[in-house]
């Protein structure tokens, strides 16, 4: 054997292992078995698989079923992995066995070697034994999904959230600063009734505000954890009082309420939370493709465009075109809204393949879920500090094209009714004119009642004009 090579036991025989590696011959198996994709678990699920580790570790310490020698320094192993100390002692790829087997025993191999490393032994010694030890009282069939819910909801909480209340208050500030910007409203792309360039923005905001709802709304299912439940959900080979102790550690170490599952069979064998849970992002994802959608459109031009809003300067738009500008960042929100969609239908279709006491795509689900957010979070915030923040109206060219709009003839129906409103804006129409000019000339408004009923400010407010 190679310097650079110890050998580990596991039931299947020796393995040889990096001499500097803490996984173990389990995990060296799964490297070997899956050169699937070269992609590994990132920082929050590992983070998670050592909270769940340290929490079962700290509830089997409190009910006497592991010695307090071995549980501290598997506590105190399991501390550096949650640090991130150890990230590069995960090798194994997100392609591996449905249940995530090979990703649990990589963290209670490195877990136990580290900790017997801790106790002055060699690593491999197995003084701390990974699944007598580490792994007491637990299956991967549980703790696979218990840590996809707290790198599920750690993620949420503490990046998409904060993530999106930024983009909210960056939007609620451009609604009050464009408050008094009167501009055309469209739809169908077609010049419609006067809106203000705030209400629209008001309508940005809400989208955002309702997202930040759905996040409340799937919080707790994905609080609900397997732990317990073993194997099938029967709980076999754990303590009664284990999933309750565990699931208050677990609370305890990451600030967030976590509690028991409901039922354990479902909790194994079906992760319809973590496809609710997606879906919300799908659509807050999609909110954000709106909003990014509508201010590329808005800012369009800047002379051959709509030209309504002025976008930021973050780089040059063309490697031809000089002095080009390009809404490059709200063409990232759009491309994350595309990668939210593709990993929500993959979320979506493993989470409703599982077969009798077990889903088979647990890695992939996790994986994708935590894509998900981690480009979701990092769109909004750069979104809403590098392109909404950055935004000015142009008032003038606003107010401009609202007074040549066709769509001013609407707020007449109620004066002159709709046949005659209909002849001015086709005679305005045919002889470009204003809708104010052919309403005075054919005699239907003097010009006072020209100053009210086709007032744009007032168009934006609920009610009927010239009352």
């Amino acid at each position: 054997m190679s310097d650079d090579f110890r050998t580990e036991r596991d039931s299947l025989g020796e393995m040889q292992v990096p001499a500097d590696a803490y996984w173990g011959a389990q995990t060296q198996r799964a490297v070997e078995n899956f050169p699937i994709s070269g992609e590994q678990f990132g920082r929050r699920f590992i983070r998670a698989l050592g909270i769940v580790k340290k929490a079962a570790a700290e509830a089997n310490l409190d009910l006497g079923l592991v010695d307090e020698e071995v549980v501290e320094v598997i506590l105190q192993a399991a501390d550096e992995v949650i640090a991130g100390e150890h990230d590069d002692q995960f090798p194994v790829d997100i392609f591996q066995t449905g249940s995530g087997t090979s990703s649990n025993m990589n963290a209670n191999e490195v877990i136990a070697n580290r900790a017997s490393e801790l106790l002055g032994e060699e690593i491999g010694s197995k003084a701390v034994h990974p699944n007598d030890h580490v792994n007491f009282g637990q299956s991967s069939n549980d703790v696979i999904p218990t840590a996809m819910h707290v790198a599920a909801l750690e993620a949420v909480e503490k990046d998409v959230r904060p993530a999106l209340e930024t983009l909210r208050e960056a939007l609620a500030e451009k609604e009050s600063e464009f408050d008094d910007v009167v501009k055309t409203g469209r739809t169908h792309l077609q010049d419609a009734t006067p809106v203000t360039l705030g209400q629209e923005f008001s309508g940005y905001r809400t989208q955002i505000d309702k997202g930040l709802t759905r996040l409340d709304t799937v919080h707790g299912h994905l609080a609900e954890l397997a732990l317990g439940g073993t194997a099938v959900g029967t709980g076999l080979n754990t303590h009664p009082e284990f999933p309750g102790l565990a699931a208050e550690y677990i609370s305890e170490e990451t600030g967030i309420a976590f509690r028991e599952a409901d039922n354990h069979f479902e909790a194994q064998a079906a992760h319809d939370a973590m496809a609710e849970a997606h879906g919300a992002l799908r659509v807050i994802a999609g909110s954000m493709n709106k909003i990014a959608n509508d201010l590329r459109l808005l800012a369009s031009g800047p002379r051959n465009g709509l030209g309504e809003i002025d976008q930021p300067e973050n780089q040059p738009g063309s490697s031809i075109m000089p002095g080009k500008i390009n809404p490059v960042v709200a063409e990232a929100v759009n491309q994350v809204h595309k990668r939210v969609v593709g990993n929500d239908a993959t979320v979506n279709y493993g989470a409703g393949e599982g077969q009798l006491d077990l889903n088979l795509y647990k890695p992939v689900l996790a994986q994708d879920f935590l894509n998900s957010t981690r480009v979701l979070a990092n769109a909004a915030e750069t979104f809403a500090e590098r392109f909404v923040a950055k935004l000015e109206a142009d008032a003038a060219h606003c107010a401009t094209q609202v007074e040549q709009s066709m769509a001013l003839a609407t707020a007449l129906n109620p004066q002159i009714g709709y046949d005659k409103a209909a002849e001015v804006a086709k005679t305005a129409m045919n002889e470009g004119r204003t809708i104010r000019d052919v309403a005075i000339e054919k005699g239907y408004l003097t010009e006072e009642d020209a100053d009210d009923v086709l007032d744009p400010r007032k168009m934006t407010r609920r009610g009927i004009l010239g009352d």
